[in-house]
Formats: C-alpha cells, structure tokens, sequence
C-alpha cells in the first residue's frame, strides 16, 4: 500500500549509511540511495535504469554521491560488485580513472577485485 513506502524508503536511507552530497533535494537524496543500493546488490539493470528514468550519467553525479564514505567505483570494489562496477568504469571517462587513485585503492584494501583489471584497462594504465 502506498501508506507503507515513505517508512520503507526511511529505513532503506538509514540503512545505507551516511552520504555526501553536493545538492540538499529529497528527489537526489533518493537516487543517491538507490545507486548505492543498486551497485551494493550488484543489480547493474535496476541501476541503469535508475539513472535513465532520472536523466543522469554515472559521470555526472561520480564527483557528488558517495556510498558509505566511498565513491561509486570503490563502492562496488568494496561490495564485490562485478557487474555494477564494470557498468560504472564503462561510463566514467578516462581522465576520471588515470591518476590511478581508484586503482590504488582497490590494490590496498580489495587486492583480488575482478574490478582492479577492467579499471586499468579503462584507464590506459
């Protein structure tokens, strides 16, 4: 019912963690929740259309959303989300990858990732 979903979506932002944004807005608050929810589960469809309904890039919104302190890419890294974090690097520009921090990162805290090659490949590296 439609009574239930404004507690459902409160729960699900707490839940999450805690976000960073550069715009105050429910509606961005919302969609930042949902990709980090979306990438967590490693649903790389439900995220694409996300984004798509809501008419943003990945690369627009990479510098503004953070998911529990991380950005989108090391967030799906943390989360060993393959899938997601293939579709993020894909839509990433290359210039956003090459000072090799997000490679770095990945290397120290996540040196297994399925993600630290598909990122390198991106990033000329």
């Amino acid at each position: 019912s439609m009574i239930k979903l404004p507690k459902l979506v409160v729960i699900a932002a707490i839940a999450v963690g805690s976000f960073a944004y550069t715009a105050p807005a429910s509606a961005d608050d919302q969609l930042a929740v949902s990709v980090c929810e979306y990438i967590a589960a490693d649903d790389k469809n439900r995220l694409r259309s996300k984004l798509k309904s809501s008419r943003v890039k990945i690369r627009n919104i990479y510098d503004a959303v953070f998911c529990n302190g991380n950005n989108l890419l090391r967030h799906a890294v943390a989360s060993n989300a393959v899938d997601a974090g293939e579709y993020i690097v894909k839509n990433l520009s290359k210039s956003s990858l090459e000072d090799g921090a997000d490679i770095a990162w990945a290397e120290a805290n996540h040196a297994g990732s399925a993600l630290i090659p598909i990122i390198k490949d991106r990033a000329g590296l």
